[in-house]
């Protein structure tokens, strides 16, 4: 699983009929920063997800890649590499508060 921050949303009107109704979105991978373990950093690369529970744009959210993906509840037969499986509430690094949805 991995973090990362809805950037946007995505709409395709031609696709694989096993993706219709399906809300993709549009992520930039969070990293704890290295050098400063109490702030994320940006991912360089954007992925497209297909949302399973109501994300939206400015969220942080969980995601997973690959076969875990298509784990997700009725994606076992559509052509999905990332799922948003979860909406973050609070990031805790080293016992330190990193993020929170409510500030």
């Amino acid at each position: 699983m991995f973090l990362a921050k809805v950037e946007g949303s995505i709409v395709a009107t031609k696709k694989d009929p096993s993706m219709n109704g399906r809300k993709l979105l549009l992520l930039r991978p969070q990293l704890v920063d290295d050098k400063d373990p109490t702030k994320f950093r940006s991912g360089a690369n954007t992925i497209i997800a297909v949302d399973s529970v109501g994300a939206g744009i400015g969220e942080l959210v969980m995601f997973c890649q690959g076969s875990s993906a298509r784990l997700a509840p009725n994606l076992k037969d559509a052509p999905v590499d990332a799922v948003i499986i979860g909406i973050v509430d609070v990031v805790d690094v080293f016992g330190k508060e990193i993020y929170n949805a409510k500030t």
